[in-house]
């Protein structure tokens, strides 16, 4: 998400960047606005799983910049059960997350660009969820069921001039992948995942892996039959 603020203000972007940490985001925009020289990054404190006053920080965010032609959707949280772990608790955050904050946001923005028949969403989803691994269930299935939305999404808007991008990252080198994944398979930089989603912005695409190679890797892990899929570990 930082790069990804980063890359958008350097393409001249005037964002909106809202977060539960304020003093974290605060801190973002002051070293965007700072490097700009100019105001191009306003901080905005929300947890996202406050799903009702979703839209009234949308309207203010609206008030502030004038306008928006861009929504991109990059919260997330994810819980690494054990093997012979099950903890709706932690599902429940994934879900709350990760799939339902963004329809919360995605819904409220989705009418405004509709009418104006133009714009574009942007939703972080992952490899993860194009099929149920036995590693993880409940992120696996939070990831699926943005992808759908997304697809959807995409489906009711196109009609109407607005582009939905699905981003489907593999690893990248967050500090939270790199805590707690102890083997990073083709994993990317933060900075190198912000160049390909901006890209893929740039030239509206529908669905994009980060990086690339995780769209064929992801295409063998999907037809691999059942019966032998449910017998592997990750």
């Amino acid at each position: 998400g930082s790069a990804l603020s980063r890359k958008l203000a350097r393409e001249g972007f005037t964002l909106a960047l809202v977060d539960r940490n304020r003093s974290a985001v605060q801190f973002l925009c002051d070293e965007i606005n700072r490097i700009a020289g100019e105001p191009r990054a306003l901080a905005y404190e929300h947890d996202i799983t406050q799903y009702d006053s979703t839209p009234d920080i949308l309207r203010r965010i609206i008030a502030d910049l004038g306008g928006l032609d861009t929504l991109v959707y990059i919260a997330g949280v994810i819980h690494f059960p054990d093997m012979d772990e099950f903890n709706f608790t932690e599902d429940h955050k994934m879900v709350g997350v990760n799939l339902l904050g963004a329809m919360a946001w995605m819904s409220a923005a989705a009418p405004l660009f509709q009418s104006a028949k133009s714009g574009q969403i942007v939703g972080v989803s992952s490899v993860a969820g194009d099929r149920g691994r036995v590693g993880n269930p409940g992120y696996n299935a939070s990831k699926a069921g943005l992808t759908n939305y997304l697809e959807a999404l995409r489906n009711r808007l196109t009609r109407h001039g607005v582009n939905v991008l699905t981003v489907k990252p593999g690893f990248v080198k967050t500090t939270a992948t790199l805590k707690n994944v102890k083997k990073l398979l083709f994993a990317v930089e933060p900075e190198t995942a912000a160049d390909l989603i901006w890209d893929g912005m740039k030239k509206r695409k529908q669905t994009i892996y980060v990086a690339g190679i995780w769209k064929w890797i992801m295409l063998a892990i999907r037809h691999v039959p059942s019966v032998i899929f449910r017998r592997t570990s990750f």
